[in-house]
């Protein structure tokens, strides 16, 4: 029996109320900018003809509502089409929502995170030792760092006080320094929407989903809208080296953006994006099933200050950013693998399904696969701009 995507599943609880903006693949066509509503998605090409060009219009919320015409396609259709095992490539299907905005991401954001970065370093990726340097580094620096403000004197304090214990790190420096970690998470273009496969690296022995809130930014810093995402993270890559962060953060099929940008409006705003609970599931083709939650109120970097940090007078985006928030999400919890020890604590495996969730954003899921076995990336900026051509 099939399982599609519908729209009950996909989409914002409030749906008749939100404002949606999508991008729909549609065969002959290419990439199409949407407006989804509940029953059908209209045409935005008329409007604007990418998403980065869109967000940048003064108007953007009075242009968005009063679009009504033409139809591109039926919702619950095209949301059924979107899921990767059943996909009519002639019929059209949902991408990610972003489009020329750099995709950009904020990390060690999360008391809880911070700490599991600390681990990773201190195992040099090697899960095996990961509880025992999670109990060592506990021991000393505690687990309770969440009243620390990053950047402020007692937080100062704080790190002579490390320094001197010998537990000083990196992670330490983001999670309560000054300055946030703002990294690029992935290239324009490259982002797979909800019901496609993600990937993570063969070699990889240590990996884990980030369920996090996408920030949706435009050239002049002004936060538009929000998504979901998942920062798919490689822990025993990065463990090893900080160097190897875009190793591990940048590969093919590793960031999953959808399955709509909500568009700021007296609906929802960045204050509701600070109270989000956003709800993450995994299982397995082997039974196994974990559930996680990471609630934004107790992120230590205000959403708009990460903004701040990321485009300013030092920084320009041109055609704006997407910006992930970060995640509490570190999963610790055992997969018990036959002739393995316990304690290694959790990893994916090949066709894990991952669903990231939270009422007023809607759900995204996807699938995981091996990066050299899920869709190779093929259509890029070049290959919009000519589709763009054709049609205008």
């Amino acid at each position: 029996m099939k399982t599609l995507l519908t729209p009950e599943h996909s989409l914002p609880e409030d749906l008749h109320q939100a404002l949606l903006v999508v991008k729909v693949w549609i065969p002959g066509k290419g990439a199409v900018l949407g407006k989804m509503t509940p029953d059908t998605v209209i045409d935005l090409s008329t409007v604007a003809l990418t998403s980065s060009e869109l967000l940048e219009r003064e108007d953007l919320v009075s242009c968005v509502r009063s679009a009504t015409e033409p139809v591109l396609c039926n919702t619950r259709e095209v949301i059924a089409n979107s899921h990767h095992k059943y996909k009519n490539p002639n019929l059209p299907y949902l991408m990610a929502p972003n489009d020329l905005q750099a995709i950009k991401a904020a990390g060690v954001t999360f008391v809880q995170s911070m700490l599991e970065r600390v681990i990773e370093e201190q195992a040099r990726g090697d899960a095996t030792k990961a509880q025992a340097v999670r109990l060592a580094v506990t021991s000393v620096i505690g687990d309770n760092l969440s009243k620390v403000v990053p950047g402020s004197p007692s937080a100062l304090a704080l790190k002579e006080v490390l320094i001197k214990e010998g537990v000083w790190s990196q992670y330490l420096e983001v999670g309560i320094g000054q300055d946030a970690e703002i990294f690029t998470k992935s290239q324009p273009m490259s982002a797979v929407g909800t019901g496609a496969e993600i990937g993570i690296h063969p070699k990889s022995e240590w990996n884990n989903p980030e369920p996090e809130i996408v920030l949706v930014v435009n050239s002049r810093g002004e936060t538009v809208g929000a998504t979901l995402g998942n920062d798919v993270n490689l822990r025993d890559f990065e463990g090893r080296s900080a160097l190897l962060l875009g190793k591990a953060k940048d590969n093919n099929g590793s960031c999953a953006i959808g399955p709509c940008i909500r568009v700021f409006d007296e609906n929802f705003s960045i204050a509701d994006v600070r109270v989000c609970e956003l709800e993450l599931e995994i299982r397995g083709e082997d039974g196994f099933t974990l559930k996680g939650s990471s609630a934004l109120s107790k992120i230590s970097r205000d959403p708009l200050d990460l903004v701040s940090q990321a485009i300013n007078s030092n920084h320009q985006y041109p055609d704006g950013l997407v910006l992930f928030l970060g995640t509490m999400f570190a999963p610790t919890q055992d997969r018990p693998t036959p002739g393995k020890p316990s304690g290694e604590g959790f990893t994916h495996r090949v066709g894990d399904s991952v669903r990231i969730s939270t009422p007023k954003l809607g759900t995204l899921i996807n699938r995981v696969n091996t990066t050299d076995k899920v869709p190779p990336w093929t259509y890029g900026v070049s290959a919009l701009m000519r589709d763009i051509y054709k049609a205008n």
